[in-house]
């Protein structure tokens, strides 16, 4: 009979908080699994598959590793005695299950998932996972099984959101993040496609009614030409919208990060972080001189932008950080569209679909302007595409007349 045998290991990578994650790890005919079962603590707190004192919650936490690997064993007995040859899919499929009462939690199974994605250093996606579970808590309790998520129950959800104010645009990131909780626990055979609530229900429905905004030329020109020498607090404000609108539309989160060392021969050659496409962008005059203000600083990091002012930041100090500066930046937006007496509400975004529009305004194709914005599809390039005015359509036809 081949040996199978059932250990609680540590992770081997740290936490964004430096505490590790433990795991139920299986090992049959040399292959192993492991299971995430949802407990953290730091390296020096694990010995010998126990928590040591030291650790706050020891008593408590050695008595459900003792019943993890009590059942873990159970599970394997029960495969024995029915003389049944189990593959490591399996056997993570009956400790779920078993370890759920035979029902699947939604909840719990929301932590494991975060708790892997902040293991892997994903802590944007991590922190979207918790908005979508935190919702469904507020929603449904602690108790909610994915039996228990149908299409009726999403149109209630649905209905719960729009109760406290969230709009389609809001909703749907809560329904995709939902799904995606769904098709990972179908991938891992938690549960069967028979539970799947999402062809029925349909996410694409929730269209925001609002047009995406861009700015006018003239609009634009405004902010360039806003002379904030009365107000210096927002000179770093107005560098951050012309630098992503003049680096086609690059958005918050790649500015961040970027480096002196991303610029040579004066291109400036950078990996998106959302799609993973490579940019190689030429450094126009416009953006060299935002660029010469911040060299002129001199500061001890290797970043561009006084963002990121530390070298050694944490995963979710950078995600902490970034929230707390675009909330700055979109907060002085709202102080420049004034002076600039601009009635359109501006965001960071509004720099990226701003570039779309424009350019589509000025007669670029919208094939070319998807390759610029590195868009997979024209359709997405579409949808940063500002609805043209009445006037600007009616423009555009009289050209007919001149044949």
């Amino acid at each position: 009979m081949d040996t199978t045998n059932i250990k609680i290991a540590l992770g081997n990578n740290p936490l964004a908080n430096g505490e590790y994650a433990l795991y139920m790890r299986i090992t049959k005919k040399k292959k192993k699994k492991e299971i995430n079962i949802g407990i953290r603590c730091k390296k020096e707190h694990f010995i010998n598959e126990l928590l040591v004192k030291a650790h706050p919650r020891h008593k408590v936490e050695n008595e459900l590793l003792f019943r993890l690997k009590t059942r873990a064993l159970e599970i394997i007995r029960e495969f024995q005695i029915k003389e049944h040859n189990f593959t490591l899919d399996e056997f993570e499929n009956a400790f779920r299950g078993n370890n759920f009462g035979n029902e699947v939690s939604a909840i719990k199974f929301f932590d494991e998932i975060i708790a892997e994605l902040e293991l892997a250093g994903r802590i944007g996606n991590a922190m979207a996972y918790k908005g979508a579970k935190t919702t469904l808590i507020h929603f449904a309790g602690y108790k909610i099984l994915f039996r228990q998520i149908t299409p009726a129950f999403l149109e209630k959800f649905e209905a719960y959101m729009r109760s406290r104010g969230n709009e389609d645009g809001s909703i749907a990131v809560r329904m995709r993040e939902l799904r995606a909780l769904v098709n990972i626990a179908i991938r891992r055979k938690l549960i069967t496609m028979e539970l799947y609530p999402f062809n029925d229900y349909k996410i694409s429905k929730l269209k925001s009614g609002k047009n995406k905004r861009a700015l006018s030329v003239e609009d634009f020109k405004k902010i360039r030409d806003l002379d904030l020498n009365d107000n210096p607090y927002l000179i770093e404000a107005q560098h951050y919208f012309l630098f992503s609108f003049y680096a086609r539309g690059m958005n918050f989160a790649d500015m961040m990060k970027l480096r002196w060392s991303d610029i040579t021969d004066n291109r400036i050659n950078y990996i998106r972080s959302k799609t993973k496409g490579k940019f190689s962008i030429e450094v126009t005059p416009e953006m060299q001189k935002i660029l010469d203000y911040y060299k002129a600083e001199n500061r001890e990091t290797g970043y561009i932008f006084p963002i990121l002012l530390n070298e050694n930041l944490t995963p979710i100090q950078i995600v902490n950080r970034k929230h707390e500066v675009l909330g700055r930046f979109n907060s002085k937006l709202k102080l420049i569209a004034k002076l600039a007496e601009i009635e359109t509400h501006i965001t960071s975004y509004v720099a990226r679909h701003s570039y779309a529009t424009i350019l589509k305004q000025r007669g670029t194709s919208t094939d070319v302007i998807s390759e610029l914005m590195g868009h997979s599809n024209v359709q997405i390039t579409m949808t940063y595409l500002k609805e043209f005015d009445t006037d600007f359509l009616d423009e555009e036809s009289r050209k007919l007349s001149m044949l």
